[in-house]
């Protein structure tokens, strides 16, 4: 899985440059609305709130914003009911399948953008189905590798996770979606910084991707996670980190 770890992670160092432009703070505040509106303004008994608020919280958003997100979405705002969850499915180059999880309120406009940027960059936009199966929903938390050793991680095991995950810099926590909590919990008693936790679609199996094509393929997903709408972009690629470095570098 060469480079997906350092993906993620460079996804995450990217996503700290989209908060300071707030950009990111936009697709974190629709993600409370649209959680507190379906399970309630409590995070203690909605959990899907609750990990929308913990994902604003590690970016930094501020208190006010996170509340007033909370109350516009609790309290039947026109707008945050407009919101609907949609999944776009497809394959970019390589044959990498890619998922493209959005909130919209406007299903057409999303759906019209979503297969433009798939066309542009050398992708195929796909029919519900076809590469959903290939992922497996999970909690993914990660830490770095140049602080923190395998001991470190052990309380995650005893916390419930799945496997730790070495890959090159990165370390990858892999849980139950129903643990991800608790090892978030148990790795921040342990005193582990974390880069991130959340849910995220991992592939069951991988398409391996050459330097020749990685470039057009992260231009895609760049794409894709630039789109107001679009929350997450998931894909099976296994591509070398140097590589994945270069390009992210380019």
């Amino acid at each position: 899985m060469s480079g997906h770890s350092k993906w993620a992670s460079i996804k995450h160092k990217k996503k700290a440059v989209d908060a300071k432009r707030g950009k990111l703070f936009t697709k974190l505040t629709r993600a409370i609305q649209v959680a507190a509106r379906e399970g309630g303004g409590d995070p203690e008994g909605n959990p899907s709130l609750a990990l929308a608020v913990q994902k604003a919280r590690d970016a930094s958003m501020p208190k006010d914003n996170i509340e007033r997100a909370i109350a516009k979405g609790s309290g039947a705002d026109q707008d945050a009911a407009a919101f609907e969850a949609l999944t776009y499915e497809g394959y970019g180059p390589g044959g990498v399948a890619l998922l493209v999880e959005t909130l919209t309120d406007n299903r057409n406009r999303t759906g019209s953008e979503v297969r433009l940027a798939f066309s542009r960059h050398g992708g195929n936009l796909g029919e519900p189905g076809s590469v959903a199966w290939i992922f497996e929903k999970k909690g993914e938390l990660l830490a770095d590798a140049g602080r923190y050793s395998e001991d470190d991680l052990m309380p995650a095991i005893d916390a419930g996770a799945e496997d730790v995950i070495r890959d090159d810099d990165v370390f990858e926590v892999i849980t139950a979606p129903g643990d991800l909590a608790a090892v978030r919990e148990a790795l921040a008693a342990a005193g582990v910084e974390l880069e991130s936790a959340e849910l995220a679609m991992r592939p069951t199996t991988r398409a391996r991707v050459e330097e020749a094509e990685a470039g057009t393929l992260m231009r895609l997903i760049d794409a894709l996670e630039e789109h107001d709408d679009v929350q997450a972009v998931h894909a099976n690629f296994d591509v070398d980190a140097e590589v994945l470095e270069r390009v992210a570098a380019a």
